[in-house]
């Protein structure tokens, strides 16, 4: 009997130790890698939704690479691109088109888009560009500075008067006192340097990030007047957008970062 009671004792506190450890056991030890599971959730205020820009053809590479670079940050963020010449964007937002953020490549598109009322604020200049004398890969045509611009046998290629490239183009052919002879008058800077590109022109003037775009398709012909045409280019959330958060989440990384150093690596000066 003293032996039957002695086992029955060991046996209960064999059952009460072995309870005890269960209890810190389910205190201390979750299932295997629960805690590796977490995943960061995006905070509450951050931006959302998808933010409709506007902007001026020199900057697709750079605002595309820009776009992708915030989808790793904010998943719940989609930016929708417009690229073309400027001047056309802004006549489309004064005629009502929806968008959230306008960036132009020179002021004066900029400031008529703040006449017209459709610039929510104060445009804040992001980046500066400046114009190259662009020709095919190879020079074929033999040019070697803007007078050639002039020459009637050669095919020349420069952006409309109304765009920014164009406007640029005037005051650099002015500073240097030479009259293009142009046989193509292109809607936007991207178009003439894919005819250099391309080898249909055998010269333009493009900006200096689009002939670097361009690789080894295009070479650039030195210019010293060039360093004295700068267009500064702004950038603004617009008055009625559908999504001002996101709008100025946008405008905010094109100004900062990675935007600055995104820009910078694609050739635009510092603003």
């Amino acid at each position: 009997m003293r032996r039957a009671r002695l086992a029955l004792a060991v046996a209960a506190a064999a059952l009460l130790t072995i309870a005890c450890g269960g209890d810190d056991g389910d205190d201390s030890a979750a299932p295997s890698g629960e805690a590796t599971q977490e995943t960061t959730e995006p905070a509450d205020d951050a931006p959302a939704g998808t933010v409709t820009v506007l902007a001026a053809a020199s900057l697709t590479e750079s605002f595309e690479t820009l776009a992708d670079q915030l989808g790793d940050e904010y998943p719940d963020l989609e930016i929708v691109y417009s690229f073309g010449p400027s001047s056309g964007l802004v006549e489309q937002l004064l005629s009502g088109a929806p968008a959230d953020v306008l960036a132009t490549a020179d002021t004066n598109t900029m400031d008529d888009a703040v006449a017209g009322g459709v610039v929510d604020g104060e445009p804040r200049i992001f980046a500066r560009n400046t114009l190259a004398l662009a020709v095919p890969a190879g020079n074929p045509g033999n040019v070697t500075g803007l007078a050639d611009l002039a020459n009637e046998e050669l095919r020349v290629a420069i952006c409309e008067p109304q765009v920014p490239c164009g406007g640029a183009a005037q005051r650099l052919l002015d500073a240097a006192g030479v009259v293009a002879a142009p046989d193509t008058l292109t809607t936007d800077v991207k178009e003439a340097a894919s005819l250099i590109a391309l080898g249909e022109a055998d010269a333009a003037l493009i900006y200096l990030t689009d002939a670097a775009a361009e690789g080894d398709a295009v070479e650039v012909v030195p210019v010293p007047e060039s360093d004295d045409v700068v267009n500064d280019y702004p950038v603004a959330v617009l008055t009625d957008a559908p999504n001002p958060e996101g709008a100025q989440a946008v405008v905010d990384a094109i100004t900062g970062e990675p935007g600055q150093t995104i820009l910078g690596e694609a050739g635009f000066l510092e603003p």
